[in-house]
């Protein structure tokens, strides 16, 4: 119990001096880009008749997104700041003469960078859905252009997607359509439908679908398969003016759907390296959190002499040539060269590598 006593206040005074860095930089970022998207985008909004509650709300919505990919940023400037502090301060070498390593003084830091990742993990979720409440309340679907559109892929809801050949908008048609449900269970199987030709009923608010055949898979050994001269699909809601929009982007849809999305793609021949690359990305830039502390925690000690001047080179350095990796593994994983799910991962393992070997030598 007295060691308890004697380790906590120095942890919570640690793990203070660096949420007040990291707090800066987290909530600091997303308001600075906002005041920013304000300057420019605010003529056109009231253009638009939009109320200043719809335009308040939607930069509301805009948070989760400003603040995932600073997070590991905010991270390292935190842990260089405050490590960096502590050792200019001597600090750290006055734990280290009361018995503690370094590696126990910094602990708080790494906890407190788990849980970061594990925020960035849920704003990573959280992120298409505030997106698209925030185009919702901006009305951005009013003020993109229709026109048809040939041989492309659309991701609905509840995992649904749909392959159009042909959407013609005046005739409110469309020219072979796949429609498929990834299933996980009898209980909710697998649901294959094609069909020649669907038609909008704009009444009902669905499509009608003819000349066609639905499979219903419910695991790999069985395949029940039914044809049809007409079928009307109740899930199948979306108007043709909806599916002129530009297809999804691998940001726009959360982990689970971009995973369906890919292997629907698959599944038809198309190439989709670059969307493994962004799926592992959901997973390893939030790791990236962690990651980034083990490997600025050793770098903090180099900035003694060099000041806050130099921690600030130190943690601007690292984030350039972080994203730069990140930039040259995604046109790798795109171009085959190296596997998608791998080139995604490369930054963290080489970070990663790197902090292991740099946090071994630091003086303990």
């Amino acid at each position: 119990m007295r060691i308890l006593q004697r380790v906590r206040p120095l942890d919570r005074y640690v793990l203070s001096e660096f949420m007040k860095v990291f707090l800066n930089m987290a909530l600091g970022f997303p308001v600075l880009v906002i005041i920013i998207d304000v300057v420019d985008h605010l003529e056109k909004y009231l253009n638009r008749h939009l109320t200043w509650k719809q335009i308040a709300l939607s930069y509301v919505y805009w948070i989760p997104d400003s603040m995932f990919l600073v997070l590991p940023v905010a991270v390292l400037f935190a842990t260089v700041f405050s490590i960096g502090g502590f050792t200019r301060h001597s600090e750290i070498t006055a734990a280290k003469a009361s018995g503690m390593s370094f590696h126990r003084v910094v602990a708080p830091i790494f906890v407190a960078a788990a849980g970061v990742m594990l925020l960035a993990l849920g704003l990573g979720e959280l992120v298409p859905v505030t997106n698209a409440k925030r185009e919702e309340l901006l009305e951005e679907h009013k003020y993109q252009p229709g026109q048809n559109r040939f041989n492309f892929a659309y991701a609905a809801q509840e995992g649904r997607v749909y392959k159009i050949g042909n959407l013609v908008i005046e005739r409110h048609t469309i020219d072979q359509l796949e429609i498929e449900r990834k299933g996980v269970s009898e209980d909710y199987p697998t649901v294959l439908i094609a069909a020649q030709v669907a038609q909008w009923d704009s009444l009902s608010g669905t499509w009608m679908l003819k000349f066609g055949t639905m499979h219903v898979v419910p695991d790999s050994a069985h395949d029940m398969a039914v044809s049809f001269d007409s079928l009307r699909d109740h899930r199948f809601t979306e108007a043709p003016v909806d599916l002129t929009a530009l297809p999804r982007s691998p940001d726009e849809m959360r982990f689970g759907e971009l995973k369906r999305y890919i292997y629907s793609l698959e599944r038809s021949g198309a190439n989709v390296n670059e969307m493994k690359v962004e799926l592992s990305l959901k997973i390893a830039i939030p790791v990236t959190c962690l990651i980034i502390a083990l490997f600025g925690a050793p770098l903090a000690t180099s900035t003694q002499r060099g000041g806050t001047a130099l921690g600030f080179g130190i943690s601007l350095a690292t984030t350039l040539i972080f994203l730069m990796m990140i930039q040259v593994t995604k046109a790798i994983g795109q171009g085959g060269i190296v596997p998608p799910y791998l080139a995604a991962w490369l930054p963290s393992l080489l970070f990663g590598s790197a902090g292991a070997v740099l946090l071994a030598r630091v003086r303990t």
